[in-house]
């Protein structure tokens, strides 16, 4: 699976923001939390339905 495989666009989610895999949570979010100073392990405590490969690939879509 290539990374940004996992971030969706859709209209009816978010506004059509970039999404982690449909969900509702966006990629601005993800990098909103590590530039706070959240580590990849807190993120991820906080959203038990994310996966690693989800944050990694929300930095690869800011990038």
């Amino acid at each position: 699976m290539d990374v940004l495989d996992r971030i969706t666009h859709d209209p009816a989610v978010m506004g059509g923001r970039p999404c982690i895999r449909g969900l509702r949570v966006t990629v601005g979010t993800i990098v909103g939390l590590l530039a706070a100073g959240q580590t990849e392990a807190q993120i991820l405590a906080a959203y038990p339905y994310l996966e690693l490969g989800d944050v990694q690939a929300a930095l690869s879509y800011a990038a």
